[in-house]
């Protein structure tokens, strides 16, 4: 059992950074905070996070890209005999907005919790160097990666 604590902590800092970054970027995207849509146009930071969580670069090879296609039109592209959908379907149900709030929760829940694993991870260890190496190194190398 203790050899199996030990490879859960090792593993954890080493993916800790990725787990924080997937949390918060997630977050963002529940409420469509890395796209412009209206008048709101996100920071760059939101955009590029946006663009790492989904695509796996930093900027988009054809620029800025706009709000999704709706459910509608990427029907009325596809499926020419389907009926158009009325106003009211367009609309976002209230089951939607409780669903995303509840991601949004378990986002925010996710992050917590893989703070408090680096914090134990950290503070509990018999090897302080092993723990922050490889923690740096979690961090490290998908910047290295990005930048090749």
């Amino acid at each position: 059992m203790l050899l199996i604590r030990k490879i859960h902590a090792y593993v954890g800092l080493l993916i800790a950074p990725s787990l924080l970054f997937f949390a918060f970027s997630g977050l963002l995207q529940i409420f469509s905070l890395h796209q412009a849509h209206g008048s709101y146009h996100p920071p760059a930071i939101f955009q590029a996070l946006g663009n790492v969580h989904k695509d796996q670069v930093l900027t988009k090879a054809g620029g800025h890209r706009g709000p999704p296609l709706s459910a509608a039109a990427a029907t009325s592209d596809h499926d020419h005999s389907a009926p158009a959908p009325h106003a009211d379907a367009q609309q976002p149900k209230i089951k939607t907005y409780v669903l995303k709030w509840f991601f949004a929760l378990v986002a925010v829940g996710l992050f917590l919790s893989t703070l408090l694993g680096v914090w134990m991870g950290l503070r509990f260890t018999r090897r302080p160097r092993l723990s922050w190496s490889l923690l740096i190194a979690g961090a490290a190398l998908p910047v290295l990666i990005l930048l090749l």
